[in-house]
């Protein structure tokens, strides 16, 4: 398939071809918060939620459904991306990218299509100026491409509290206003994830 520049890529295959495997592990467990899926727990770490499973477009992607099960456990970024059942999701995924010429053997990092073709898809696709208007999708391909400056503008609560950005990054930002001190304990962490159409003071 030459470069694979032709092939239609979900938000955390591009963020594993831009980033890396953690990456990917974080596109998919923000497409998990804004399922309402998953939610905040300890300081740093985070919990599949108590919420039926919610109806969508589209199921889950492999890995995400990797993250909800691996989750059932608080457990932090860093935990996920080590787990084995993650890290086969993680395997799989790398499978058609590789056959699309997306991944070079044997180590299976980025070709240089694939690189130009992620920036590329920055350029097309630049930071958004807010959340409005924005759907999941929209918002997982943000974070795919523009990692923790999307995190910071599109999930900053849920982002803080589960540990997928540093406090010091979200202060910076004047948002530590928002920061889960004050807040009263665990729960909660639906609204944190800013889901469309949702109510009140989500993200």
């Amino acid at each position: 398939m030459g470069d694979g520049t032709a092939v239609r890529l979900e938000p955390h295959e591009i963020a594993l071809l831009g980033d890396g495997p953690r990456a990917a592990v974080t596109v998919a467990v923000v497409d998990l918060c804004l399922r309402g899926l998953v939610e905040a727990d300890r300081p740093g770490t985070m919990r599949a939620g108590i919420a039926d499973a919610v109806s969508a477009e589209r199921a889950p992607s492999l890995l995400a459904q990797a993250v909800h099960v691996c989750l059932h456990e608080p457990a932090g970024l860093r935990t996920l991306a080590k787990d084995p059942d993650v890290r086969l999701a993680l395997a799989l995924m790398r499978i058609p990218l590789a056959e699309a010429g997306l991944l070079r053997y044997p180590l299976l990092g980025p070709t240089r299509g694939a690189r130009r073709h992620v920036r590329d898809l920055r350029q097309r696709h630049p930071l958004p100026a807010s959340r409005r208007g924005l759907t999941d999708h929209d918002r997982l391909l943000a974070v795919a491409l523009h990692g923790e400056a999307a995190l910071r503008l599109l999930v900053p609560r849920f982002a803080l509290r589960a540990g997928l950005i540093r406090r010091a990054e979200v202060g910076g930002k004047g948002l530590l206003k928002h920061s889960p001190r004050g807040t009263g304990g665990g729960g909660g962490g639906y609204s944190y994830c800013g889901g469309g159409g949702g109510g009140g003071g989500g993200d």
